[in-house]
């Protein structure tokens, strides 16, 4: 454990597999060490640092050099074990093996987040893996010994990289297994009982390719009695409404209680999501770093959930009860080791653009987004955007919007297709709002996303206050209007009521959505995530088969 990034996965899936785990702080344990796991999510320079600072660097330089010794390394794991990586180009790897890690450089979305195909070899079984990394070591122009221990590609945006690397007991591989659901759980029995899968045949053009991800999201805030309960809004508001005769003055009315947050997130984990988003929907209210029941939450769901978790909720830099001061970075550290794989960032981002935009685009490295971007790389880092649409009234006002030469002030203006403001107005803009949607600001939202993308962040989930609860599709003006402003990807969330929904979220936003999340009806089993899946596989859309 050398604190990049989530450990504790990689923990608890081999746990699941009934290893025994020792955490190596020494140079004497690596030398000791039975079979040597090199986790890792995060940037390729601080890997490299912290693993000098331990004083391991030398010795676990030493254990490769016996290709005898077994050993799994896992995305960075992997990545270190070249000669060098462009995220870090003064950092010297490993030098196990020949070849570079390079940025991609293509015409999709970086970073490449979610479920893609691998064609099996060796204890790597075909089919899908999770990855979440920004750069990779490509196949063209590999070195003749790297070609030779070469276990697998991936290719993506079409370019091949290297998927998985094997030279004897020594295996890496670029995807993490400890999140890849059944298939992970598989490749890592077969890498610790050195056995060899049987293989199954290539899959079609359609069954492959890189996944349409979808996303169970649980809200999550403590009830008028003190529990932790997911809860659902309308419009982000999550009482239950009056009953009939009652007023807000009369009553106070409960908050609603979808569940239990872990049971519920085992039960999408077993119905084939994706990925899990753990939101505490009031956490910019208190002390996040002593959010007590959510990181328990987080540990709890880590131990029987092997698939991608994000949490959000309050990640600031903010002065605690005892007048210390905690930076963004602890509190996103601190969920890292519950067991969180991507940090959701909210009020806070939009601060941060606009001290951006204030600053003519500057940047000081002092944000939540840059300090966590840094040490754990961008696709750690998601912003949680909550607009709403601003209507305009007139040509003028909507000239007066978009010529400005104040950048921050300057709007995105759209005809609305289908909406209508409360004088029937037809053109309008995303305001961005802070505090769970209770405050506006005169941010625009595709100026949130593009000053989010350029301080480091590495993914958007994209919500949308009108369409909160009302099952009626997503805001596709909106989803269309971000993907054609950021490169990093993008999940639409807000206002799925039917499978159908998602089939159009995939289909009819230019360029296409990411990945579509839901909350409300997955709770209220409305609609199976089954049920999803087969309606994009109906849509000749590639999606992940849990049963695989």
């Amino acid at each position: 454990d050398y604190g990049a990034g989530n450990v504790r996965s990689i923990r608890n899936a081999l746990k699941a597999l009934g290893c025994e785990i020792i955490d190596v702080k020494s140079s004497k344990e690596i030398e000791q060490a039975e079979i040597l796991v090199f986790p890792g999510v995060g940037a390729f320079g601080a890997a490299v640092e912290r693993l000098k600072r331990m004083r391991v660097w030398d010795a676990l330089k030493k254990y490769l050099g016996n290709s005898q010794r077994p050993f799994l390394g896992i995305c960075i794991g992997m990545q270190v074990l070249f000669e060098g990586s462009d995220e870090s180009p003064e950092m010297e790897g490993l030098g196990i093996f020949q070849g570079r890690v390079k940025r991609f450089e293509i015409d999709q979305a970086v970073p490449h987040i979610g479920w893609n195909f691998v064609q099996g070899q060796g204890i790597i079984p075909t089919g899908r893996y999770y990855y979440v990394h920004s750069f990779c070591v490509p196949t063209h122009n590999l070195s003749t010994s790297s070609k030779n221990i070469m276990l697998c590609t991936t290719e993506y945006g079409g370019l091949s990289f290297i998927a998985g690397i094997q030279n004897d007991r020594q295996c890496a591989v670029q995807f993490h297994p400890e999140k890849s659901a059944k298939m992970g759980l598989n490749m890592l029995q077969h890498f610790f009982s050195n056995t060899l899968p049987i293989q199954t045949k290539t899959l079609t053009t359609t069954q492959g390719g890189l996944a349409r991800r979808i996303v169970a999201a649980l809200d999550v805030r403590e009830n008028d009695s003190g529990d932790l309960v997911v809860t659902k809004g309308d419009s982000y508001d999550v009482r239950e409404k009056e009953e009939q005769g009652e007023t807000r003055s009369q009553t106070r009315r409960k908050v609603r209680n979808l569940g239990k947050p872990v049971d519920l997130a085992a039960r999408y984990y077993q119905e084939g999501c994706d990925e899990l988003a753990f939101l505490n929907i009031c956490a910019f209210k208190g002390d996040a770093l002593d959010d007590l029941p959510l990181l328990e939450v987080l540990r709890q769901a880590s131990e029987q959930i092997f698939v991608p978790m994000t949490v959000g909720g309050g990640i600031r830099s903010y002065k605690a009860k005892d007048d210390t001061w905690v930076e963004a970075l602890q509190v996103a550290a601190a969920y890292f080791r519950a067991g969180a794989d991507k940090i959701s960032i909210g009020s806070d981002a939009v601060y941060a653009a606009q001290k951006y935009y204030a600053a003519n685009k500057q940047t000081f490295g002092d944000s939540s987004i840059e300090q966590i971007s840094t040490n754990y790389g961008a696709q750690a880092v998601v912003i949680s955007v909550d607009p709403k649409r601003a209507w305009v009234a007139s040509k003028k006002e909507k000239d007066a919007m978009e010529k400005t030469d104040n950048e921050a002030s300057r709007k995105f203006i759209i005809t609305h297709p289908t909406a209508r403001g409360p004088n029937g107005e037809t053109m309008c803009w995303y305001r961005c709002t802070v505090s769970g949607g209770r405050k506006d600001t005169d941010l625009d939202a595709i100026q949130l996303c593009k000053a989010s993308q350029a301080l480091g962040a590495g993914e958007i989930m994209l919500n949308c206050i009108d369409t909160d609860g009302k099952q009626s599709g997503f805001e596709l003006p909106l989803i269309s209007l971000v993907k054609q402003h950021v490169s990093i990807p993008v999940i639409a969330s807000s206002g799925a009521g039917s499978p159908d929904h998602f089939v159009d979220v995939f289909t009819k936003t230019n360029p296409p959505v990411d990945a579509a999340l839901a909350a409300g009806i997955f709770h209220r089993k409305q609609v199976a995530i089954s049920q999803v899946k087969a309606a994009l596989a109906s849509a000749h859309l590639p999606v992940r088969d849990h049963h695989a």
